[in-house]
Order: structure tokens, then C-alpha cells, then sequence
């Protein structure tokens, strides 16, 4: 290799080798990908073909055409299935340096884009038609063959996520191969790997090919779709989408995780617990140094007991908007300051620990509050066995896919197709959670019946004895269109987060407005009796954050103290003898919420919050105590 070229395959090795060694691609193939990426050099055809096999209508026929080229219109009417295999005389040997291969993608995009490009796209619909064996033969895109090819196109997702940029930009990408690529079929013993690779300079993703042993021609080209699972029963799970199947045999039931689960997590988030101290009890006039990053409070805490300071070291009150992790050399060297979070508080904050805590009221049907959780990482089997048991008894059966730490609604997703679901497993760490199918409604003038969602600022004084208080006023998000069970992927129908959607209608409705058109709406209810079924869960999930000590619970560190935002809908329930009754249905808890509609409409909000969990005093404060 010329010197110049040297030094530029050096580079493409610095900047793209962690990737590759990450995929296990073998390092004798990256010169020849550098070549193949740099000269953008698609030679797949010189090697493999494609195989129809095409079942005949007559019994014990079957015919079988061997393609040259890389992309094969289906018959329309027949059911087709395709084969990729080695068309080279040699055959194909895994030590040449040169047998690696590039694999371009038909079609990228975000699950929230899918619909509207598959519309607005020239092309792209009757291409994934086509790709998808799906009958579709209109020159003006068809909303029937749009939906089918959203169902059918878990049989050939892929997945990547970028590891830089903002949240929106780290939001999973999914990826269809070529015709070329989504010919490849399923074999628990693969003759080939594959990879996805973000090629940098280009900014353009590939996915690459490369033979795991030396085949001769004719040999198929196979690929493992559920690459690298080594369990039999995560295996059978995740090749459902291929290989339908009933796992009807697996109990439903998820038990609350074993206790080194909880250490794992600790371990995982580095946090260093603190040692046992006791916290001082201050002078009733004493004035308290105030540290922070926050601007809100900057600008909004003016009680004559806090005033700020620029130097950490000198503060009695760390009121930071970043978590913390070292308690432990905090609570030795200065055990009297105290912070605004508590160890082990992701319990609460993180999706997944939600679900698990929950279960310790309730059972592991879990309590009433909370919509029916499963981790997709560690109760996939479970999962399934629950929804295939729901369909057989005709359940409703829509699930919400979230994210365990992602908020403002990033990549989560509304469904009732298993196979979306069971893919969803492959990106980032996630929970599918029951859609509420019943939520208690809101009539929006001009609009119509629509959802909404109720915010409570929560603040935890201490965990022992457990002190909890709610703010007076709550605030209320509505949809933008009339709630109904269809157009899932319709963001303004099924979800309320509108302020982070550029050019989506905001409604804004005032907690002291909002009480009396609810119960007017709903004239058998009164909303004290709705808020105490409210708070009622609240104190249920925070006693159970903190039945056990941490990491298995919220940690009972003395100088600490919180502030939550907790999210929840209302939905339709009956009792026993069929009388309706609105359950809540706690939907997560937010770490350091944003507070500027609290502080632009009620002044005194961070007073009352530094006073009750500072200064333990309430009496003037708009706060009012859950436990």
C-alpha cells in the first residue's frame, strides 16, 4: 500500500476500529471494507445470487429459479420465498482478505417518520411492497398497503443508535436492507455475519457482510437473527417474528428482581453510599448558604432564611440539577450539608425500577396505580405469554414501549403488533407497558373528548420516618385530537407532551379551572374524592421505594431531601358490583423536573419548597402532606 494510502487507511482504522472490533468484524477484512467503503464498490453481485423458490400448485411440486442479478420482482399472488446463495465458481474462502461486502440500506428512518415517508416518498412504498411480497401495484400511495407494510416490516428491521449529539439525535434509527440484504435468511448455524457500520466520512450507514467459513458454490448465504443469545427460551422469543409460536406454557407472573439485581444497578450507576450519620438540628434563625446550577431557583427563591453562594465548599444546601453519585465522602467529610436527591432515588426515576419496586404492593400482577410493566430485557418470555394468553381470551392488547430513562416521550411507541414489540428488545433498554385502553376523558372545546395527564410535584423530606408532601396546585396536559383506539402512531391523538413538539398547538388549562369543568363533566365525581384516590397511590409507591434498605430501597441518608414530578392519567375501572370508579394510573417520576410554568404562575414555589424541605415548616406554604 502507497504511503498516502497508508495514512489514510491508518486513519479510517482510528476513527472507525472501535466499531469493527465491537462487531467482532475480523481485522483481516478491514483494509479491503476501507477500499469498498472509500471507492463506495458494491461487488455482492460477482459472488452470490438470489434463489425463488416458488411453492406450485400441484402436490409434491415446487420450482426453483436462480436470479444473477441482486433484486427480484415478486409474482404478485404467489407466495415467494427467497434464498441468497454463492454464484461464484470458487466458491467464496473466509481467509481472503477480500470477502467482505457491503450491503446498501433501502430504506432509513425514525418509527415516528415511518407512516408519513412511506406516503410522501416517490417510490418507497412501492419498493418495500415489493421487497415485502405485499400486493400493491397503485401509482398513488394507498393507506391499506401503508399499514400493511408498518406490520410487516418487523420481518426485516434493523438497528442502530448513534452514541453522540442531543436526545433526539440518539434516538434509534431503524433500517431496511436492500433487496440484496433482506433476502438473507434465518439459519441457527449462519455461514455469514452482519453488522451494521455508521461509515463517518460519509455520514452514511451500511450494514457489512462477511462469511464466518470457506463455502463452495451453491452454499446458502444465512444470517443469525437472533445473533449471539445463547438461551434457548430468549432464542425461541426473539425469532418469533420468523418462527411463530406459543409460549403459553410460560407463568406470566414477574416477581419482584433478587437482591444482587439492585446491587448490579448501584454498582452500574456508581453511586457510593453514605455512612450512617446524624444530621444537626439548626438554630430556628440560622441562614442557609444555597449552591446551584439551577437557574429557576436563582431567579426565584427569595425567603430571608437562603442566600446563594458561588463556592461549593462553603454551602450548607447542594440544590444541583446533575445527580449526584459520592455520598460517601460526602457524608464523612461534611455530613451537615445537605442536597436536593437521594441515594439510590433512580428507584423511582428509571422506568424499569419503577415497575420492580411496585410489585412489593400488590403482588406481581403489581398494584392497581400502576399499568401492567415488563422489563423487555430480563421478562420478554413473560411478556409474550401475556399477551398471546390476552389475545386468546380477546383482551384488549395495545402496549406503550418507553424507554427505562429517555423522558419528553423520545422513542416511545404505541402498538398492539408483537413482533414490533419483541424488535423494540434490540435498541436501547426498554419497558412495554399496557396501553390504557379506558382513559377517563376531557372535553376540550372545538375538539372533543381527548386524554390528559395530571402532574403533581411531590417533595420527600425524609425517608425515615417516611414525610411526604404534595404541592397545592397540579398542572394538566391534554391532547391535541379526539382520543380514539386507531391511528397509533398519531402523536397529538395519543400523547399530551405538546411543549417540546416544534409548531404543535399548546392548550393550557389552570388546575382552579380545570376542577370544576371535570366535575361538571363528571357530576358523579368530586375531585377532592379523585385526589384522594390520587395521593392514596402516591403513598403506596413511596412507602414501597423505601420498605427495604438501599440499594434494594431509597436510602435513609438524613441530609437528604427531593423534589418529584410525578405523571398520571385517570382511567375507567369498575367494582365488583359493576360501578364505575375512576383508578389512577401512575405513568413515571421525574428527577429535578422542570418547574417554569410552577415558578411563572405561583411566585412563591421554591420558597415553599426550600421551607418545607429545609426548614420543616409548612404552615404558610401551599403544600399539603401525603405521609
Amino acid at each position: 500500500m502507497e504511503r498516502g494510502r497508508c495514512a489514510d487507511y491508518e486513519a479510517f482504522a482510528a476513527l472507525q476500529g472501535a466499531a469493527l472490533s465491537a462487531s467482532a468484524v475480523p481485522a483481516r477484512y478491514w483494509p479491503a471494507l476501507w477500499r469498498k467503503l472509500d471507492g463506495e464498490v458494491f461487488d455482492a453481485g460477482e459472488y452470490f445470487g438470489i434463489m425463488q423458490v416458488e411453492e406450485a400448485e400441484e402436490e409434491g411440486g415446487g420450482d426453483e429459479e436462480i436470479e444473477e442479478g441482486l433484486s427480484k420482482k415478486p409474482n404478485p399472488g404467489n407466495e415467494l420465498c427467497y434464498k441468497v446463495i454463492v454464484t461464484n465458481e470458487s466458491g467464496l474462502q473466509a481467509a481472503n482478505s477480500n470477502s467482505i461486502f457491503l450491503i446498501d440500506h433501502a430504506w432509513t428512518y425514525r418509527l415516528e417518520h415511518a407512516r408519513q415517508q412511506l406516503l410522501q416518498v416517490p417510490g418507497l412504498l412501492h419498493r418495500m411492497a415489493n421487497l415485502m411480497g405485499i400486493d400493491f401495484h397503485g401509482e398513488a400511495p394507498d393507506e391499506g398497503a401503508v399499514s400493511q407494510v408498518l406490520e410487516e416490516m418487523w420481518k426485516y428491521n434493523q438497528t442502530y443508535q448513534l452514541s453522540h449529539g442531543t436526545a433526539e439525535e440518539k434516538v434509534p434509527v431503524w433500517y431496511i436492507m436492500d433487496e440484496f440484504g433482506s433476502r438473507i435468511q434465518h439459519s441457527d448455524e449462519p455461514t455469514f455475519a452482519t453488522a451494521p457500520l455508521f461509515y463517518v466520512p460519509q455520514q452514511i450507514a451500511y450494514t457489512v457482510l462477511w462469511p464466518l467459513r470457506d463455502l463452495e458454490n451453491g452454499e446458502e448465504v444465512t444470517r443469525d437473527f437472533a445473533y449471539g443469545e445463547t438461551d434457548r427460551l430468549i432464542r425461541k422469543c426473539r425469532l418469533l417474528p420468523w418462527r411463530p409460536a406459543e409460549v403459553l406454557d410460560i407463568d406470566h407472573f414477574t416477581s419482584e428482581p433478587s437482591d444482587d439485581h439492585y446491587q448490579a444497578i448501584l454498582n452500574e450507576n456508581k453511586e457510593k453510599l453514605p455512612i450512617s450519620v446524624k444530621h444537626p438540628v439548626y438554630d430556628k434563625s440560622k441562614i442557609f448558604k444555597v449552591f446551584t446550577d439551577l437557574q429557576q431557583v436563582l431567579q426565584n427563591l427569595t425567603h430571608s432564611r437562603f442566600e446563594f453562594t458561588n463556592s461549593e465548599q462553603e454551602a450548607d444546601i447542594l440544590y444541583n440539577f446533575s445527580h449526584f453519585k459520592d455520598y460517601r465522602k460526602l457524608s464523612e467529610e461534611r455530613p451537615h450539608v445537605m442536597l436536593n436527591q437521594f441515594p439510590c432515588e433512580n428507584l423511582l426515576t428509571v422506568k424499569d425500577c419503577l415497575a420492580s419496586i411496585s410489585r412489593r404492593v400488590g403482588g406481581s400482577e403489581g398494584p392497581k396505580w400502576l399499568p401492567r410493566t415488563f422489563n423487555l430485557r430480563t421478562e420478554l418470555p413473560q411478556f409474550i405469554s401475556y399477551f398471546q394468553q390476552r389475545e386468546r381470551r380477546g383482551e384488549d392488547n395495545h402496549w406503550i414501549c418507553k424507554p427505562w430513562n429517555l423522558a419528553r416521550s423520545l422513542d416511545t411507541h404505541i402498538t398492539k403488533n408483537l413482533n414490533n414489540i419483541i424488535r423494540q428488545r434490540e435498541n436501547i433498554p426498554k419497558v412495554v407497558s399496557k396501553y390504557i385502553e379506558n382513559p377517563v376523558l376531557f372535553h376540550l372545546e372545538d375538539v372533543g373528548l381527548v386524554k390528559f395527564d395530571i402532574r403533581y410535584i411531590l417533595l420527600l423530606r425524609s425517608v425515615k420516618p417516611l414525610r411526604l408532601y404534595a404541592y397545592d396546585v397540579f398542572w394538566l396536559r391534554f391532547s391535541n385530537r379526539p382520543f380514539s383506539l386507531d391511528d397509533l402512531d398519531d402523536y397529538e391523538k395519543h400523547f399530551t407532551v405538546m411543549n417540546y413538539a416544534p409548531g404543535v398547538s399548546l392548550k393550557q388549562i389552570h388546575y382552579d379551572e380545570f376542577i370544576p369543568l371535570f366535575e361538571k363533566q363528571n357530576p358523579e365525581f368530586s375531585w377532592k374524592a379523585v385526589e384522594k384516590e390520587i395521593f392514596k397511590a402516591f403513598a403506596e409507591l413511596f412507602q414501597a421505594a423505601c420498605a427495604k434498605p438501599a440499594p434494594l430501597g431509597i436510602c435513609d441518608y438524613p441530609s437528604s431531601r427531593a423534589i418529584y414530578a410525578v405523571d398520571l392519567m385517570l382511567k375507567w375501572d369498575t367494582t365488583s358490583d359493576g360501578k364505575p370508579f375512576m383508578q389512577p394510573q401512575i405513568l413515571e417520576v421525574n428527577f429535578n423536573p422542570d418547574c417554569d410554568r410552577a415558578c411563572k404562575y405561583h411566585p412563591s414555589f421554591f420558597n415553599d419548597v426550600f421551607s418545607t424541605l429545609f426548614l420543616d415548616e409548612t404552615n404558610d406554604c401551599h403544600v399539603t402532606a401525603i405521609v
